[in-house]
């Protein structure tokens, strides 16, 4: 059993970074003419990453919160219902709350490099 929960975490894990890459990645083509721009008008590689990572990080804050309230919630309703199941592990949540920090990174770090190596006039003529 814990083999087989283990594989579904991992397997969790793995469309969570592919579902991220694909909105990042998504986000990044649909702003390819802001980033153009940005860009044309002086904006530097690393501000460029940054953003991309800061929305990223938006989006990561987001979904921490939203899983951590709703984690202690049905962990407390499997609780009455499963014996030695405790409601509250902070050990649990720091390591995928870790693990969802480096799956953001991970994934949005090569639509990242992507746009900060756009050139701009492709980037303008494209729109």
């Amino acid at each position: 059993m814990a083999t087989l929960s283990g594989f579904f975490g991992f397997l969790a894990a793995l469309l969570a970074t592919v579902g991220l890459y694909g909105v990042i990645s998504y986000m990044v083509v649909r702003r390819t003419n802001e980033i153009g721009i940005r860009m044309a008008l002086g904006a530097d590689r690393a501000g460029i990453i940054a953003m991309v990572l800061r929305e990223a990080g938006t989006l990561l804050a987001a979904g921490i919160v939203i899983g951590l309230v709703l984690s202690v919630a049905s962990a407390r309703t499997a609780k009455s219902l499963l014996y030695g199941l405790t409601s509250y592990d902070p050990l649990t949540l720091i390591a995928a709350v870790l693990l969802l920090a480096t799956v953001t990174v991970a994934a949005s770090s090569l639509p990242a490099r992507r746009a900060s190596h756009l050139d701009p006039m492709v980037a303008l003529r494209e729109y």
